[in-house]
């Protein structure tokens, strides 16, 4: 069995000492799906483990063979004697254990790239510029030629949000969609959520100008009793009673009970609203949450949805926030 230790150099302020995380990102790469400890981290001087001991868990683990790699940046000291040292005292102690000693990263063109691209960085600390350059970045490795040019907005701030490509291709719109939920908007009609932490990340100041509210009745009292009464839910409670006000986009992005209790009063109780709202319903979870969503995209009310098990909060306040940005005015490309 062979077993991979990188060893920096350590640290006396603690935090600093996180060269573990690299160990982890090497391990993904080179034993995908492996579960066994077989690249560690050690540290020449102030960091857990140390290199000896390091070593020892290894040859423990049963290793035969040990790969150690000086995460240094040059061949001081450090690289070329005290390491060295170690090694040499731990061949001694473990002569059944073959131990190989890696040069250091030192100079490799790879270092070049990376110097690039601190650099290139630097003109991204201004969140306006990170949030440019993301979506830079989403249409430079997607392709989205495909979709409808309303639907591309809301499905790049979807995968903005969640750094989840796959979202292009489980997104579902109603054909009336964007078109409906840009009208709510732009109408003065309410948002309601089925958690307060959707309700949170809505972008508000882009809602006030239209004079539309965010709501969520999930914490109220009168909610809280009904529920505690009926043994119904708070979510389904909750939504029986926001939609009898002004909503115009319901965001539903971690309960799937409310969701179908929303899709069972559009279809059984329609006189009672308003007018007919936008379901964004991208409930998260393994039960009932893919179900809820598929009977979500058969319906022939305006939706947006996605058919997997994934969604949750930031899918449901990306969708909403996408529709705020084009009812703004903007064309949608860089949102």
């Amino acid at each position: 069995m062979e077993h991979i230790i990188l060893i920096g150099h350590g640290s006396p302020k603690k935090e600093a000492n996180n060269i573990d995380i690299v160990g982890q990102l090497l391990h993904g790469a080179i034993h995908p799906g492996c579960s066994n400890s077989c690249v560690r981290s050690a540290y020449l001087e102030f960091g857990k483990p140390d290199i000896m001991g390091a070593i020892r868990q290894c040859v423990e683990d049963g290793a035969k063979k040990i790969i150690a790699h000086p995460y240094f940046l040059s061949s001081g000291m450090h690289v070329t004697r005290d390491i060295p040292e170690i090694i040499a005292e731990a061949r001694s102690l473990f002569t059944n254990v073959e131990l190989v000693y890696t040069e250091p990263l030192g100079i490799h063109d790879k270092l070049v790239e990376i110097v690039i691209e601190r650099i290139k960085n630097v003109r991204f600390n201004v969140p306006m510029d990170i949030e440019k350059r993301s979506f830079e970045i989403i249409a430079e490795e997607t392709d989205l030629n495909d979709i409808s040019a309303e639907q591309i907005p809301v499905i790049k701030r979807v995968i903005h949000s969640t750094a989840d490509f796959e979202f292009k291709n489980t997104l579902v719109f109603h054909t009336d969609a964007v078109k409906a939920g840009i009208a709510a908007i732009r109408a003065g009609r309410d948002i309601l959520t089925d958690i307060e932490m959707v309700k949170a990340g809505i972008n508000k100041k882009l809602l006030d100008k239209w004079g539309g509210r965010v709501v969520c009745g999930i914490a109220d009292d009168e909610v809280a009793k009904v529920s505690e009464a009926t043994g119904r839910t708070r979510s389904e409670i909750a939504m029986e009673k926001g939609l009898s006000g002004n909503a115009g986009i319901v965001a539903i992005g971690n309960a799937p009970t409310a969701l179908l209790k929303v899709i069972e009063i559009l279809n059984s109780q329609p006189s009672t609203l308003n007018s007919q709202p936008l379901i964004v319903g991208v409930p998260v979870g393994f039960v009932k949450a893919l179900e809820s969503k598929a009977l979500l995209a058969a319906q022939n009310f305006p939706f947006i949805t996605n058919l997997s098990r994934k969604g949750g909060t930031p899918v449901a306040v990306a969708i909403v926030n996408a529709l705020l940005k084009m009812a703004e005015g903007g064309d949608g490309k860089d949102s």
